[in-house]
């Protein structure tokens, strides 16, 4: 008498293991999708053929299956059995890499600086185009003001005000496409009124740094506490830094009020200038975000915003706020017409804005990306009570503390189990003289929802114990 596994479905070698049936399977089946071993658009024995095949129950197997399916492994249609979901998935290599090289191409991306953007609104996206497209002006289609259109610039005057505390006026803000556009502005007016360094913070983005660099500017590094940058040491010889005060980029902390309030009195005593980078300052979820510092001395401030965080990256779409004695400069360096922004996105996202759809996109994201921290946090204290989630409850990353020495095994591990993520050493400047902890930068948002809970277990299985 033949064995069922001999004459019901297709072969498949798994191992299940692990407590429990149901997740050792689900685990081992994951496993064989996230290697390559069983290929996109692969057909998987029905539940009673696999449970017959492995001695199981068979709604053992149907479950894991539907776990499968609702993480976005595999698919399950009427008629055509469930297989696994037809997307790329990338192969790690087999064995060492040459050289002592890890595996490129990484299964799960945890690098900071993305938001979800299978989130992105579609739909309400799409609604908002095709209206501002059916009242949008002739002289629309032109080649614009170099500030940008006049509807963008107005409903973003409102909406940073409201939301934001922003002082400002629409013929006071120019739209370009992005942070490191702004920036790029601004350096070269800075350089040629004479200014020959920047303060900056001790961690931050450098690519940034470089942008300010190549326009001249020599970058100097602030010191870092538990407070914040110490905005303090700030002297006569600075006549600008740049800050991220809302939620420092990487660390994760809010400018101490006490720090605010000096940086602001030594712009007006120095008349210096302060760049204020608020990438996420939408983003706050124990409490309501802390207002911009532009509120509080908008000649001495200039505020740089972004859609790509709340929206997503791909729209090239920011904003500076300037003062008014900078603003005829920054649009000279800009140059005669807006040859940097769309004209159709910037007429669709000031009319998302005016709707109401973006205020309803921002509320929901915060829900969804609050949720997602709260599970990263209650993981790790579960499966990791060793590695301490720092920074205030905002924005889509977080840093994970680590016990000294083990940042760069942290990463060959990450590496290993396909998880891209960053050690918080990339983001130091290289003058700074601040302690270098060990820890992780880890971007919560960037994963899709299927892919959130593979993501979860490779970094848990790549933190040193």
């Amino acid at each position: 008498m033949p064995k069922p596994w001999a004459t019901l479905g297709v072969d498949l070698h798994l191992e299940p293991a692990g407590p429990g049936l149901r997740r050792g399977l689900t685990d081992a089946l994951r496993e064989a999708v996230r290697t390559g071993r069983l290929a996109p658009g692969t057909r998987l024995p029905s539940s009673r053929a696999l449970a017959a095949d492995l001695g199981i129950a068979r709604n053992t197997v149907a479950e894991a299956f539907a776990d499968l399916v609702a993480e976005g492994w595999l698919t399950a249609r009427q008629g055509s059995g469930t297989r696994v979901a037809g997307r790329p998935v990338p192969v790690p290599a087999v064995g060492p890499a040459p050289g002592g090289l890890t595996p490129s191409r990484p299964v799960y991306d945890l690098v900071p600086g993305t938001p979800d953007l299978s989130a992105f609104p579609r739909t309400a996206w799409l609604k908002a185009a095709r209206r501002a497209l059916a009242v949008a002006p002739y002289d629309a289609l032109g080649y614009g003001d170099p500030r940008g259109r006049v509807e963008l610039r107005t409903a973003l005057a409102g909406y940073l005000a409201r939301a934001r505390g922003v002082r400002t006026h629409p013929d006071s803000l120019v739209i370009c496409s992005g942070i490191a556009h702004g920036l790029m502005l601004l350096g070269q007016v800075l350089r040629k009124r004479g200014l020959g360094s920047l303060a900056v913070e001790s961690y931050g983005l450098d690519t940034h740094w470089r942008l300010l660099e190549r326009a001249g500017l020599r970058t100097v590094p602030l010191e870092l506490d538990g407070l914040g940058t110490r905005t303090e040491e700030l002297g006569t010889r600075e006549r600008a830094v740049l800050l991220t005060p809302a939620h420092q980029f990487p660390i994760g902390g809010a400018l101490h009020p006490d720090r605010r309030a000096a940086v602001v009195d030594w712009a007006r005593q120095s008349d210096g200038l302060i760049i204020e980078d608020d990438y996420d300052g939408e983003f706050r979820y124990d409490r309501r975000p802390v207002g911009a510092l532009q509120g509080l001395d908008p000649d001495h401030v200039v505020y740089l915003g972004t859609a790509s965080k709340s929206l997503a990256p791909g729209l090239r779409l920011g904003w500076l706020v300037l003062p008014p004695s900078l603003a005829a400069e920054v649009v000279a360096a800009k140059g005669g017409v807006d040859w940097s922004c769309g004209v159709l996105d910037q007429l669709t996202l000031a009319e998302f804005i005016t709707s109401g759809a973006y205020d309803r996109h921002v509320r929901s994201a915060r829900l969804h990306y609050r949720r997602r921290r709260d599970a990263l946090v209650a993981e790790l204290a579960r499966r990791a009570p060793q590695v301490h989630a720092t920074g205030i409850a905002a924005g889509l990353h977080v840093v994970l503390r680590l016990p000294p020495g083990t940042e760069q095994g942290a990463l060959r591990a990450a590496a290993w189990q396909g998880l891209a993520v960053h050690g918080l050493h990339r983001y130091r400047h290289p003058e700074a003289t601040v302690e270098r902890p060990d820890a992780l930068v880890v971007g919560y948002g960037t994963p899709p929802d299927h892919a959130w809970s593979g993501a979860l277990d490779a970094l848990c299985a790549a933190l040193p114990e």
